[in-house]
């Protein structure tokens, strides 16, 4: 860890993560969290990546995953993925699960955060759909694999408006992308298989399939959209070293 990064005791790990010390030192005992760095005084201190790997074990954990099962898991990500990444993984991870929004309270929203939250960072957040307001002002439904990647976004000076409307175009191509995946699904797969007469054990298995076809798709489509991202960022930076379009090299 750099001297610039974040350090956290293992309390105040615990306390980001929203787990006991017990829990995170059992994590760390079976292999699945690394072990801290020795400070001054010989006082162990995690970084944001420990932070991060040990928020998508709690996710995996959610899921139903055996510690065997999230051991191997953790074995095929790259021995230096970073906290974004780790964010990444779990949110999609939760992706899977339609209903994980979890209730929280302003006070413990911060205590996950690990930083005081102000209206307008709760309105930034909120417009980032990592969290929903509720009927009372103080209590707030989470989304905790969205919170830390939207937390990230709280430093960077984007507007309200920008975020508003960015959820709003994703929103509405996902939706598309997702009917148009239905459809040709419906159309191509389940279609052809109701029409060739399968018995009900082979209808429950086929329900089965396609619901562990789900995560693959979530997969595939973060991994193609951060491609058309990247492809997209890189363009302006390209045309920094020619000519505008139409122009002339002198």
């Amino acid at each position: 860890m750099g001297g610039g990064e974040l350090r956290f005791t293992v309390d105040e790990l615990a306390a980001r993560a929203g787990v006991t010390v017990r829990t995170l030192r059992f994590y760390g005992a079976k292999g699945l969290l690394p072990p801290p760095e020795l400070g001054p005084r010989r006082v162990g201190l995690y970084g944001a990546e420990h932070l991060g790997r040990l928020e998508l074990i709690e996710e995996l954990q959610r899921q139903g995953l055996t510690l065997a099962a999230i051991d191997r898991y953790l074995a095929q990500l790259p021995s230096d993925i970073g906290e974004l990444d780790l964010a990444i993984h779990r949110a999609l991870v939760a992706s899977w699960t339609p209903e994980t929004a979890e209730e929280a309270g302003r006070a413990q929203l911060e205590r996950r955060t690990g930083r005081a939250l102000s209206d307008a960072d709760l309105d930034s957040l909120a417009a980032m759909g990592a969290l929903h307001r509720t009927a009372d002002p103080d209590v707030f439904k989470v989304e905790p694999g969205l919170l830390p990647l939207g937390v990230r976004v709280l430093d960077v000076p984007i507007p309200l408006e920008t975020l508003v409307a960015a959820r709003a175009v994703v929103r509405l191509h996902s939706r598309a992308t997702a009917h148009d995946l239905h459809r040709l699904f419906r159309d191509t797969v389940w279609r052809p298989y109701r029409e060739s007469g399968p018995g009900p054990e082979e209808l429950e298995r086929m329900r089965e399939l396609t619901d562990r076809i789900q995560p693959m798709v979530v997969q595939a489509l973060v991994t193609a959209f951060q491609r058309s991202l990247a492809e997209e960022l890189a363009r302006p930076a390209e045309r920094a070293g020619r000519p505008e379009d139409g122009g002339q090299s002198r």
